[in-house]
């Protein structure tokens, strides 16, 4: 009998990760290992927004380079996985029976966090990917919709991504380089840890007025909702969260991977 797969928040980091795993590669690799391997993938990334939601049905994705002032190497790099274009038909229609009037584009490709976190979840690149955007007009709620009207998929071998980052503060970019962690960092995560273990939805949803140093960890929203696609996703209002330490890169944005296994935990 097979085991339902469980939904997932990577927060994918710089590009650079893509050749500089840290401890978010083995982690997912570790991640990926100890799950049944799933027949396709649907990841909702923080690099595509829009104002309601998209949905890639691309037959060969192509890998998007959305980045700028990084080594040659890294552009270098392809993940050439097939898309899924039927199953792109069925999440736009489950979208669809939620209210949540999705479009689908025919040709948009894998962006960074997307391709960088595959690269070691399933670096054969044979799995089917498609993507869903991101609508931070709509807010954490409308995410979690989002992947509530999608979870039933993960009874059917389809694994359901959020990728962004737990923390996620540009403006901190090379300022804590040197050993040093940006002093908002911990006290964030360890709130968020606190409140999906103990499945409190509604102090997640308000996140900005509850959570401690929520301007500083998130300016913007978008590197944080794929989280709540990822809860929402779990099926359940008891998410069966548990978390993945990666550790904080550049000592402002942390690694954090989050596994939600529903009620079925």
């Amino acid at each position: 009998m097979s085991s339902l797969l469980p939904s997932l928040y990577i927060s994918h980091g710089s590009p650079m990760t893509a050749l500089q795993p840290g401890l978010v590669g083995p982690r997912l690799a570790e991640l990926a290992a100890g799950l049944e391997r799933p027949r396709a993938i649907v990841m909702a990334s923080a690099h595509w927004l829009g104002r309601a939601p998209l949905v890639s049905a691309a037959a060969q994705p192509q890998t998007i380079h959305d980045f700028g002032g990084f080594p040659e190497a890294l552009y270098q790099l392809q993940y050439p996985a097939p898309g899924a274009p039927e199953l792109a038909q069925d999440v736009a229609q489950r979208l669809a029976a939620a209210g949540l009037q999705p479009s689908i584009d025919p040709q948009r490709g894998l962006d960074h966090g997307a391709w960088v976190p595959l690269r070691y979840l399933y670096p054969e690149a044979d799995i089917p990917v498609l993507q869903v955007s991101i609508q931070p007009s709509l807010g954490p709620r409308h995410q979690f919709a989002m992947g509530r009207a999608l979870a039933s998929l993960r009874e059917q071998g389809v694994l359901l991504v959020g990728s962004g980052s737990i923390t996620h503060n540009l403006h901190d970019w090379h300022h804590y380089e040197a050993g040093k962690e940006a002093p908002y960092v911990r006290p964030f995560i360890q709130w968020v840890e606190e409140k999906l273990q103990a499945d409190d939805l509604p102090a997640m949803f308000d996140y900005r007025q509850q959570a401690p140093f929520a301007a500083q960890a998130h300016p913007t929203d978008e590197h944080l909702l794929p989280l709540y696609f990822a809860m929402g996703a779990a099926g359940s209002d008891q998410l069966g969260a548990q978390r993945i330490d990666a550790g904080i890169d550049m000592g402002f944005l942390a690694m954090d991977i989050y596994r939600f296994d529903g009620a079925a935990r």
